[in-house]
């Protein structure tokens, strides 16, 4: 069924709408690229143990997939979501000074938690305002986002710098800074008012359009890419907390995420040139090899000689296993997906990628723990996981997909 229409108010097109979502997108993702690669440096700084530093990044990670969806449907039924955008803003910048105090287990702990609730919605918020552009003015929706990812790639490469001369000391005020400069960002949004929502379909037009979503095809492709996906947690986790232990210093760490950062976006820009023909699973399948490559090069790379150039050439596998799994899913799921149902997909995926990721990241403590870099090897059985998933989809491949890729 048809959108409604647009009120008067709504076909009014904001002053240079592309050139503040650019910079919003730009601003509100600077402070991840911090946050990612050194926030656990900080907390190994300060003595925590690793299943301590497990579960400060983990625990974050299973309450945001509850949390998220519920600010994002109020942000959806709100007057307008660039005001929650900006009290959202407000309200991580706040919680992010908790970083300030005596840095206790509990405190940190609570602290991170109270921040990814209003943190992790601001994303999904902000695409959402972007999208509305899309939809209504014809904007373009990646030459606004791609600003997003050149920021989490200049901040992996700013942050390391700063912390080569400060040390990870001055992590929590540099996160502090980040998310200030994101509000001011923020409080441009444009008002666009409540978003339109789409008449539900029946289950009889949804059988008739394309699969449903109790599906096994998706179920079982969203599965797959969320295990995929999930076993990155090790690396993210504990990469530069390894990287540092063998002598790396802080602007090379950053520039090895950089690397990674910036092999995924190019694999963004080349995708259509070199695997626009390919079906998503064999796509997706690719990308779980990639993962295994690299869950197996990883603890290599050092004992072999290989150095820096080997981290590097590990890094470039980002373009494959993560890049590729996203925008394998989205495919997907624009693919086989109704349309009118692509909200509630995306939601199912988001949930399998976040709780993957947190229990992997969970266990990853241990492993570090337990066996430092080598423990990255109990990676190469989660991504088979995925890849049998995604095995499992392709047995499943609904027909209707099927003849949307020869249509």
């Amino acid at each position: 069924m048809s959108l409604p229409p647009l009120s008067p108010e709504q076909k009014i097109r904001p002053r240079r709408f592309e050139l503040r979502m650019a910079l919003i997108f730009f601003a509100t993702l600077i402070p991840n690229g911090i946050h990612l690669p050194y926030f656990p440096l900080w907390l190994e700084a300060n003595r925590f143990d690793p299943q301590q530093i497990a579960v400060i990044l983990s625990a974050p990670m299973f309450l945001r997939v509850f949390t998220t969806p519920v600010i994002t449907a109020f942000a959806d039924a709100a007057r307008d979501r660039a005001n929650v955008l900006i009290a959202l803003s407000a309200a991580t910048t706040l919680c992010s000074a908790g970083y300030f105090l005596e840095p206790d287990y509990v405190l940190v702990l609570a602290v991170s938690l109270a921040l990814t609730i209003v943190w992790t919605p601001q994303t999904p918020i902000t695409d959402s305002l972007a999208l509305s552009g899309v939809r209504r003015f014809g904007s373009s929706y990646t030459s606004m986002r791609i600003w997003g990812s050149i920021s989490f790639l200049l901040a992996n490469l700013a942050g390391g710098l700063l912390l080569a001369r400060t040390g990870a000391g001055a992590v929590p005020a540099i996160i502090f800074a980040t998310f200030a400069v994101a509000l001011l960002a923020v409080l441009i949004a444009p008002r666009l008012g409540r978003p339109r929502v789409a008449s539900p379909l029946s289950a009889v037009d949804i059988q008739e359009k394309g699969p449903k979503l109790l599906h096994p095809y998706f179920l079982f492709f969203a599965a797959g890419t969320g295990i995929i996906i999930g076993s990155h947690g090790f690396m993210y986790g504990f990469v530069s907390i390894y990287w540092k232990s063998v002598g790396i210093d802080d602007a090379t760490v950053g520039i090895l995420w950089c690397i990674g950062v910036g092999a995924e976006i190019c694999m963004f820009m080349l995708f259509n040139r070199l695997f626009g023909s390919v079906s998503v699973v064999t796509v997706t399948l690719i990308a779980s090899l990639a993962a295994i490559v690299r869950w197996l090069a990883y603890p290599l790379i050092w004992p072999l000689g290989l150095g820096i150039g080997g981290f590097v050439a590990v890094q470039c596998l980002h373009a494959f296993s993560t890049a590729l799994v996203i925008i394998g899913l989205q495919k997907m799921i624009g693919e086989s997906i109704a349309e009118e149902r692509t909200g509630a997909a995306q939601g199912i995926a988001y949930f399998a990628n976040g709780f993957c990721m947190a229990a992997v990241t969970l266990v990853s403590g241990p492993l570090y723990a337990q066996f430092g870099v080598d423990g990255i090897y109990f990676m190469v059985p989660v991504a088979l996981a995925g890849m049998a998933m995604i095995a499992l989809a392709a047995r499943s491949t609904p027909k209707v997909a099927l003849r949307r890729r020869h249509d």
